[in-house]
């Protein structure tokens, strides 16, 4: 739904490139290597300042716009806002007292059925009459006792007046009082996590036809998807828990999030495998489809519904890590000799992403928590941009949104030292790390047990890279690397198969030129 007053993200920074100049050489290390050199080095590509990053803590973000602000709500009611992606306000961490969107009372009926005293992952959307929908979810945590409820404000950092639970899990395991309650779900049939939802994760949206939707689940019996009223907020009649477009058997799939493009046409489902903790391996899938009700498939093909754990297993990653095209898992980019800077920083577990595209320059950005090597569990909102490559599915960024234009990528401005970062399939609960691969001026590559070929299209804007016989597309980009505060050349492409590849250029030992 297109708002009003929204600041233009796209028109701060870029340039005219001023002809090159010698680059900067730096030692021949290891030997099977050429001298590494920076991509993009001698030239100037008119860089702004870097940017001045405000920090936000939000586990689970997700975005809406409203009122000149993106907002990101999360999981504890914390919500946070920022105009640019950049510099972040916090609004509110924990579901106490002193919340500003809610009264943490008024939702004693939500807090009885999950045994909980706090929320997990919710969601906003701005209505065409001008209210906002807070979908909230509490769960008990050690069960799949969930539930899914409705709040309504007038404003988007509320107070958000409680409407009530309307969707329920994990029957078969509540007692009140110590008595058993009534085991049959919203279905109509006994409650079995196996096959039936853990009622948590909601994201409500229109579709492309304007009807209205929500997308839910958290392992358990896997991701649905409910019919909903746009009026009362609530699921349309004698849907039970709704269609089943992934899961089941406990596999570790969540926080689903739904983005129509229109420039393909595709409905993408996103979806975070495996767990949140820094060594549980989150990290952020997609699959498409024509329909929100599926069938959503992965980028060789296969149909998602099939994406389950093991019968009689919990939480058997090996069976759902073949499926789902992955955008991104934890990854380091290694420090290289004659790098600036002592370190660099190990990202884990990116996840329970949402999205925002761009209504006037189709530009999308993808919203995540990160957390990190260094710190563990500590966990900061990031915000990365994203394409849609020739193949229609979207590729990440490397590094952080910095807004403004791209500058223009001409062939020149690859040539040099990459670290490369090989995403692959497989849930990795520690970092992939950086390989170090030259692009030469012949359009060759080499590297360690790695050969291969790169082109750049005439309009700079389309990479093509063949890394051992595979073919992958994408695009180049100018980033900010915080690690060593240098403006460097990076790369994001995916093949065929879904594997996804980031490269950043070997950092200048002298910052570029203003």
């Amino acid at each position: 739904m297109k708002t009003t007053n929204k600041p233009d993200l796209g028109n701060a920074a870029g340039g005219k490139l001023k002809p090159p100049v010698a680059p900067h050489i730096m030692p021949l290390e290891p030997p099977w290597m050429m001298p590494l050199s920076s991509p993009g080095g001698g030239f100037d590509f008119n860089d702004p300042p870097a940017p001045e990053y405000h920090e936000a803590v939000v586990h689970d973000p997700s975005v809406f716009y409203a009122g000149g602000y993106f907002y990101v709500i999360g999981s504890h009611m914390a919500m946070a806002r920022t105009t640019d992606f950049i510099k972040w306000e916090q609004i509110s961490r924990f579901a106490t007292a002193d919340n500003p969107l809610i009264d943490p009372d008024d939702y004693a009926d939500a807090f009885a059925w999950s045994e909980s005293r706090t929320f997990w992952a919710g969601d906003i959307q701005p209505m065409p009459d001008g209210r906002f929908f807070l979908y909230y979810c509490n769960c008990q945590g050690s069960k799949p006792l969930g539930n899914i409820g409705l709040a309504i404000a007038d404003a988007p950092d509320g107070v958000y007046k409680n409407q009530g639970i309307f969707l329920k899990s994990g029957m078969d395991d509540k007692t009140v009082d110590g008595i058993a309650v009534n085991n049959i779900s919203e279905d109509g049939t006994p409650y079995d996590a196996n096959i039936h939802p853990n009622c948590v994760d909601p994201h409500a949206f229109f579709d492309n036809d304007g009807q209205f939707w929500m997308l839910y689940g958290s392992f358990s019996g896997g991701i649905f998807i409910l019919r909903m009223d746009e009026k009362t907020g609530l699921p349309l009649p004698d849907q039970g828990y709704g269609i089943k477009l992934m899961g089941g058997n406990h596999g570790r799939l969540e926080g689903p999030y739904m983005q129509y493009s229109p420039e393909t046409g595709y409905y993408y489902m996103f979806v975070s495998f495996g767990g949140l903790g820094p060594a549980e391996g989150y990290n952020i899938r997609v699959a498409r489809s024509r329909s929100v009700t599926g069938p959503f498939v992965d980028a060789r093909g296969q149909d998602m519904i099939d994406c389950k754990g093991a019968f009689g297993t919990m939480f058997d990653d090996k069976s759902i890590e073949p499926y789902g095209t992955k955008i991104a898992g934890g990854y380091w980019f290694m420090q290289e000799p004659g790098e600036p800077g002592r370190n660099t920083t190990g990202h884990l577990s990116p996840g329970h992403n949402s999205t925002y595209r761009d209504p006037d320059s189709g530009r999308y950005y993808c919203i995540f928590h990160q957390r990190f090597a260094h710190t563990r569990r500590r966990h900061e909102v990031r915000v990365h941009e994203m394409w849609l490559n020739e193949d229609g599915w979207f590729v990440m960024s490397p590094f952080r949104a910095v807004g403004g234009k791209l500058p223009p990528t001409e062939s020149a401005h690859l040539h040099g030292t990459w670290k490369i970062i090989n995403h692959g399939q497989h849930i990795n609960y520690t970092c992939n790390e950086s390989t170090p691969v030259n692009f030469n001026p012949d359009g060759t590559i080499i590297g360690r047990n790695m050969t291969g070929a790169w082109t750049l299209d005439a309009d700079g804007t389309t990479l093509r890279i063949t890394l051992n016989d595979t073919i992958y597309t994408g695009r180049p980009l100018r980033c900010y690397n915080a690690d060593c505060d240098r403006w460097v050349m990076a790369f994001t492409v995916m093949s065929t198969e879904g594997i996804a590849l980031w490269g950043a250029g070997l950092a200048p030992a002298k910052p570029t030129a203003n």
